[in-house]
């Protein structure tokens, strides 16, 4: 049964970032598609060019990304890197885990369990 929260048809994209320390998380619901991936890379190097290079993304409201979705998070990712810091991603769904997964990126980008985990990644 649907819930508010289930965003697995939703094509609105919605970031909401917030601070825990020094890390910044993009809390991310909808899908990453063609449509939405460039807002998301937007609002990533945005946050990074304010220098909050330290970013996870918590994924647990996405449903579904899209190779262009995939080249968002890698372009993020890479920024971040160059910067010193990086993007971690949290909670991230079946559906999403297999693009991932079937594209090579779980080799590439850190994942984690939930956003207390990969906040406290930070730390070591």
């Amino acid at each position: 049964m649907p819930t508010d929260h289930d965003s697995t048809y939703n094509h609105d994209l919605q970031i909401d970032l917030a601070e825990h320390g020094s890390v910044t998380v993009a809390a991310i619901t909808g899908n990453v598609d063609t449509v939405t991936a460039d807002d998301l890379l937007a609002t990533l190097q945005d946050a990074i060019a304010a220098g909050r290079v330290h970013l996870v993304g918590d994924l647990r409201g996405v449903g579904y990304t899209s190779s262009a979705g995939l080249r968002a998070l890698l372009g993020a990712m890479k920024e971040a890197r160059r910067r010193g810091g990086d993007l971690r991603l949290a909670a991230v769904g079946e559906k999403v885990f297999k693009v991932l997964q079937l594209s090579g990126f779980t080799s590439i980008l850190r994942l984690y369990d939930n956003v207390d985990a990969a906040v406290a990644s930070y730390a070591g």
